[in-house]
């Protein structure tokens, strides 16, 4: 990434693809729990394969969900509908998994409760946040442009603007950067489930024609090369071929590759799991480096040990763009223990299915965007 002159690259993935619809899935059932019980611990994988979803994990909580509902109403709104596929919101079979939390992880995060921020973390680990001033969203180009890509396709298929697409997509762009600087888009890649007896030619041509132009807006040029569906068609897709699983698509859920990863996955997580709270508190401390003009990228990583509150450590990188001992300085202002960053941001309401699809960050509506 210090080279003068670069080309990088990041992907998304639409709602439909089988990992994010497991993402989904998860997310809901944490959002049925948190609407009838704040204090919900809920940490839910999904797998999804063929007809079958499976449940598993660790939930405690003082509430009645309907498992099996929530994994029909998220299916239903993805647009996994029709009864002649595999995998379909009403045909789908459902195994559960499921068990309380463990009472050794509930006694580290109970502890110190009489004052909330003083929770202890739900785990040991770090995770990284990251700003960058290249876009008005604060993230990198790639992964917000590819984002766009797979968010209108979507937008074009429940409009019933294109009648014939399908859930399933991908979406790649590719950035030349010199000196650190976007100078343009290279290559756009879109690969797009669509219904059996439409021609790759019709395919290309919305495509290339609507989608790119629309999504891309001042970066689409002439000279972009746009490749389409590479395989020829895309009309098997979903988890009724492919299996999908929650927690696969981190870097899809972040920067796109373009900042560091500590390597939890967030959906399906209650925000006692630091893997998720850290990460998006991470992301708000960046945000305000680059408001406060302290740096033009900033990073920075926060790490726990589990049961105790305050981190282990914090470290703040601004990749030369700024003064770095300033930046250090102003981020020990921030109070980075778990429940002091559920309180800031009032994380215990069931908001994480909009997370889901097309990033958690980079999105006004978001608490740690403000």
């Amino acid at each position: 990434m210090g080279a003068s002159r670069f080309i990088f690259t990041s992907e998304s993935v639409a709602e439909g693809h089988p990992d994010k619809v497991c993402d989904l899935i998860a997310d809901t059932v944490l959002d049925a729990y948190l609407a009838q019980d704040p204090e919900s611990r809920v940490a839910c994988e999904v797998l999804c394969k063929g007809d079958t979803v499976v449940l598993a994990g660790e939930i405690t909580a003082a509430a009645a969900v309907d498992h099996a509902a929530c994994v029909r109403e998220a299916i239903r709104r993805i647009g996994y509908t029709d009864p002649d596929e595999p995998f379909s919101a009403d045909g789908a079979q459902i195994v559960e998994l499921m068990t309380q939390q463990g009472q050794e992880i509930a006694r580290g995060i109970a502890r110190g409760l009489t004052k909330v921020p003083a929770q202890g973390a739900g785990d040991q680990g770090m995770m990284f946040g990251y700003a960058t001033d290249e876009t008005r969203e604060l993230m990198p180009l790639p992964i917000l442009l590819a984002h766009r890509l797979a968010r209108r396709l979507a937008e074009d298929r429940h409009q019933g603007r294109v009648s014939w697409l399908r859930p399933d997509a991908k979406t790649q762009v590719s950035v030349l950067y010199e000196n650190g600087h976007a100078k343009e888009v290279t290559t756009v890649l879109v690969s797009t489930q669509h219904r059996g007896d439409v021609a790759a030619a019709a395919v290309r041509s919305y495509v290339a024609d609507r989608v790119v132009p629309a999504a891309l807006g001042p970066w689409h040029h002439s000279g972009l090369q746009i490749l389409v569906n590479p395989t020829g068609s895309f009309v098997q897709g979903g988890p009724s071929v492919d299996c999908g699983l929650t927690g696969r698509k981190i870097i899809v859920d972040t920067y796109g590759g373009a900042a560091r990863h500590g390597g939890g996955s967030f959906s399906g997580k209650d925000p006692s799991k630091v893997d998720r709270t850290g990460a998006y508190f991470c992301r708000y401390v960046a945000r305000q480096l680059i408001h406060r003009g302290l740096a033009k990228k900033a990073e920075v990583q926060v790490a726990y040990a589990i049961g105790m509150a305050e981190p282990v450590s914090v470290h703040v990188g601004t990749f030369g763009t700024g003064d770095a001992s300033a930046a250090a300085d102003f981020v020990k202002r921030f109070d980075f223990r778990p429940g002091a960053v559920i309180e800031r941001f009032d994380l215990k309401r069931p908001i994480y299915r909009q997370t889901t699809n097309y990033g958690h960050f980079g999105k006004p509506e978001l608490p740690w965007e403000v």
